[in-house]
């Protein structure tokens, strides 16, 4: 299940922005600012709102001011808008199901003004609303499995739930079977992973605990590695090889319990009798182990969000990082990245490429396939990191 168009208006710089076609990898450059982490803030929101709800989620985005801080500048008026369309297999048959989030505010309360799961019971005619709640009250339809049967009406149901703020499908997607695409939207995201690694939190002695894939910040990087090497040994001494390949003087990678019952990792030096702990070596010998840990998950996120993987690494890394990449999502995982590295965008295909460009205080998205002359330059032997560099991909000089 993937996500194939996405649609974002007034949050943020993000007045009105909408992906269509999205690929299995999609890689976003812009200068700072133009509004990449907020694209991707997008996905932390809405795992936010189904986590908590949406007062939360807010404030977490726009401190105590909350919705005011969150809508974009000029628009306080207007409702903050989400619609995210995605592919999903029912009854045998693929079909293309909509969900859409409108959120308001009234005297200073935020409130879910809309929320719509839709997809088209047969072949033709419009999309129909399996669910439909506004301000906490609305309806589900009960017979979803019977949507084959055109003709074989539809059990509409009236719910309440207990706040205006709450998610519908935060309680409807726990029933399962009985409101599948409900179920299988809240389990996409929640298993939405956006990265936001952080060195100084993997470094050091960890808890010894049990973990299975890394988290947001990369703090369990020690348990996951002992994971890998006790229960997934072939991946562990894949991602051992691809570090000895890549880094210069490495040749060991292990997970040391320490005396009073932690964990720390230690990497070896070939020149050295003894590995070094993680304090004693660099910055980008901890993340590239922490991508290829990522990226070699044997169970990949459904949604991986990752921002500038190239910060420590250097260039030379960065189209190696970029293949790893492309089969994460080859696996089965929907990649989106932000990067300022031409080295990175070398390895990546037109199509996959995206730029966003800032103007008066809103954000404007750009496929670079779209547009001819990028399309020429690239097939004339012009990688795509070059034609970054060079300023091409702007929209005032390029004609469509």
């Amino acid at each position: 299940m993937i996500i194939e168009n996405l649609r974002i208006k007034n949050f943020k710089a993000l007045q009105d922005v909408h992906l269509e076609n999205i690929p299995q990898l999609s890689v976003f450059v812009g200068r700072n600012g133009t509004g990449k982490t907020t694209l991707f803030r997008v996905f932390a929101f809405l795992k936010n709102c189904l986590k908590n709800n949406v007062r939360s989620a807010l404030n977490s985005e726009g401190g105590r001011m909350g919705f005011k801080e969150v809508v974009t500048r000029g628009h306080e008026a207007e409702a903050i808008e989400i619609e995210v369309g995605f592919r999903l297999e029912i009854q045998g048959r693929s079909r293309r199901v909509t969900y859409v989030l409108v959120i308001r505010e009234e005297n200073g309360f935020p409130y879910i003004a809309r929320e719509i799961l839709r997809y088209k019971r047969g072949r033709h005619g419009a999309p129909y609303h399996y669910l439909d709640f506004s301000r906490g009250e609305g309806e589900v339809v009960t017979n979803e499995e019977d949507f084959d049967e055109e003709e074989k009406p539809l059990n509409r149901e009236r719910q309440k739930l207990d706040s205006a703020d709450i998610l519908a499908i935060k309680g409807l997607g726990y029933f399962g079977q009985q409101f599948k695409a409900a179920s299988a939207f809240r389990q996409l995201i929640e298993n939405w992973h956006v990265s936001d690694f952080h060195i100084s939190e993997a470094r050091g002695k960890k808890d010894d605990e049990e973990a299975y894939q890394l988290s947001s910040s990369g703090d369990n990087l020690p348990a996951v590695a002992r994971h890998l090497y006790e229960n997934q040994r072939k991946i562990f001494d894949r991602i051992v090889e691809k570090m000895k390949a890549r880094v210069p003087g490495i040749e060991q990678v292990e997970v040391k319990p320490t005396d009073d019952g932690g964990l720390i990792m230690r990497y070896g030096d070939g020149a050295f009798k003894e590995p070094f702990i993680d304090r004693n070596v660099s910055d980008g010998t901890i993340k590239m182990f922490a991508y290829l840990v990522l990226l070699d998950d044997p169970k990949p996120f459904p949604i991986l969000c990752v921002e500038e993987p190239e910060n420590q690494l250097y260039p030379e890394l960065m189209t190696v990082l970029a293949e790893e990449f492309i089969r994460y999502a080859e696996r089965g995982g929907q990649v989106f990245v932000s990067t300022h590295s031409p080295e990175f965008l070398d390895a990546i295909e037109l199509s996959s490429i995206f730029w966003l460009e800032k103007d008066q205080g809103t954000t404007s998205l750009h496929r670079a396939s779209d547009f001819k002359l990028l399309q020429s330059l690239n097939c004339e032997g012009d990688p795509p990191g070059a034609l970054w560099l060079q300023g091409l991909f702007n929209c005032k000089q390029l004609p469509r």
